[in-house]
């Protein structure tokens, strides 16, 4: 594992405005892990763009496998044995495994194609990475653990040899991530490099045998896992020491804000997207919503925010039945609840729209009189800017052109500002870094002592247990258990999950 396969050197990147790279240095050896870390905007996905010809550098040299490259195009990163695997899995769900496997580079046979000898090759790949999978299945049966190594096993059919994968245990269950590793230590004994981006620090230290760190688009060095631990690389990260201590205070005084009551809602297909779902949210808490992908939480958020229809069942907030009621109708209710919803920009803030005006939005309708006023919400916008350390020219910048975990940042401070009784987050730390996360934590929890009722959604369930008082998990739509985080282990939770009831892990 000692040989260099990729040299990159003096790498600079620059778009409008902004260097994202600044000579930057990155080796890959044969056979490694390498994780690639760095907060947001530290330059990580513009150096592995590059790598795989998404990108072409403004200065520097590059070498893979010892052969100097200039302007790499996708293809011809391809053909050189790299590449990569996104967060968002980009695979024809209504095609096989082998299909997937093959698509654009059939194998033909005559004026037909060879299926069977295609079928047999991708058969051969899912074996030697020991992937319980058939090559007959359909992929978009298939859960999101086994689509993603089918990606894997596709990269290996085209004879990658460095693959890089970007979050690729963002949405998968403990026992999942077990399956996923394995697989990545299979295509180490088979000579193949892997490069990770991720901001799970505990799985870094389990499975890379290298970390790479970056920050604002500089080298900062490369260390063996073996000879750190996760508070030196957050040090190296953020150029600081951060206390990762989520300070979670048991309340006993607690108030009924929220109840739902057999709720179910139907999806555009007619299909259940959520199936009877029951549970209370308190004032004085923070219910967490655990789920791998498309189990429920995008509906669950919406139907209670008055976005989505409950088929049946009721809602009830402080004694009113919110079912049939419109987000308008709630407002006018009085009723104060914070949203934050997945999409960002397509749900939550109008794109073209500085901060200010994002501000006027929420507020115009609690404004007295038939003119708007500019000055308190100038005045808000200023505050949120600074408290959460939103990184913009000003606050006449349209949100777009921010990042993704400033514009989050946005929509969190202005919901948490409307001094809502219940807040609903979806995912709100998706996208930040780990100085912001732990802010966002830390403002939640300031939530839950006002006595405001948080309902978040989370994608890590380290999180999930140091931070919330309950643990509602979904499964297709159903709850399958709400359970106590400092009773069970992550692996309970992952097991609920893939569907296992509670009584099924309890015994």
């Amino acid at each position: 594992m000692n040989e260099v396969i990729v040299s990159m050197n003096n790498i600079s990147k620059s778009f409008p405005g902004v260097k994202a790279l600044d000579h930057v240095k990155f080796e890959l050896r044969s056979g490694e892990v390498m994780a690639l870390l760095g907060e947001n905007g530290a330059g990580k996905s513009t150096l592995m763009k590059i790598l795989s010809g998404v990108y072409t550098r403004d200065e520097g040299t590059m070498e893979i496998f010892g052969k100097s490259y200039d302007d790499l195009t996708p293809k011809q990163a391809q053909e050189a044995g790299v590449a990569i695997i996104h967060q968002e899995l980009n695979m024809c769900r209504h095609l096989t495994v082998t299909e997937n496997m093959f698509l654009g580079r059939e194998v033909k046979g005559g004026l037909s194609l060879n299926n069977a000898k295609m079928r047999k090759e991708a058969k051969k790949v899912l074996d030697d990475l020991r992937i319980d999978i058939s090559p007959d299945q359909i992929v978009g049966d298939l859960p999101v653990s086994k689509q993603q190594m089918v990606e894997i096993a596709k990269a290996l059919s085209i004879n990658a040899r460095i693959l890089i994968m970007d979050e690729p245990t963002a949405v998968l269950t403990p026992q999942e991530i077990k399956k996923l590793f394995r697989v990545i230590r299979n295509m180490k004994e088979q000579g193949c490099s892997v490069v990770i981006i991720t901001h799970k620090l505990n799985e870094v230290m389990e499975i890379s045998d290298r970390v790479t760190v970056l920050r604002k688009g500089e080298s900062i060095g490369t260390v063996n896992t073996g000879e750190v631990n996760v508070a030196s690389l957050i040090e190296m990260m953020v150029g600081k020491k951060v206390d990762l201590s989520i300070d979670k205070k048991k309340i006993a005084e607690k108030t009924p804000l929220l109840d739902l009551d057999e709720v179910t809602v139907l999806d555009g297909e007619g299909k259940e997207a959520l199936a009877n779902v029951s549970f209370q949210l308190n004032s004085h808490e923070i219910v967490g919503v655990a789920g791998v992908a498309n189990s429920g939480q995008k509906e669950l958020c919406e139907v209670i925010a008055g976005l989505a229809k409950a088929e049946k069942g009721r809602i009830f907030f402080e004694g009113d039945n919110l079912v049939g009621k419109t987000p308008r109708d709630i407002i006018r209710l009085g009723i104060r609840m914070g949203f934050i919803p997945e999409d960002r920009l397509g749900m939550g803030l109008v794109g073209s729209m500085d901060i200010v005006h994002n501000l006027i939005l929420k507020d115009y309708q609690n404004q007295p009189g038939i003119v708007l006023r500019r000055g308190p919400c100038i005045k808000k916008a200023n505050k949120i800017v600074k408290d959460l350390d939103i990184q913009t020219p000003d606050i006449y910048t349209p949100v777009k052109k921010l990042s993704g975990g400033n514009v989050q940042k946005v929509l969190l401070g202005r919901e948490i500002d409307s001094a809502p009784k219940v807040l609903i987050t979806a995912y709100a730390v998706r996208g930040l870094d780990i100085g912001a996360s732990y802010k966002i934590y830390d403002l939640l929890n300031e939530q839950k002592e006002k006595g405001v009722g948080v309902l978040f959604v989370g994608e890590d369930l380290d999180v999930l247990m140091d931070l919330c008082d309950r643990i509602i998990v979904l499964c297709h739509g159903e709850i399958t258990g709400i359970v106590d985080p400092d009773e069970v282990t992550k692996e309970d939770i992952g097991l609920l999950m893939t569907g296992k009831k509670a009584q099924e892990v309890d015994e």
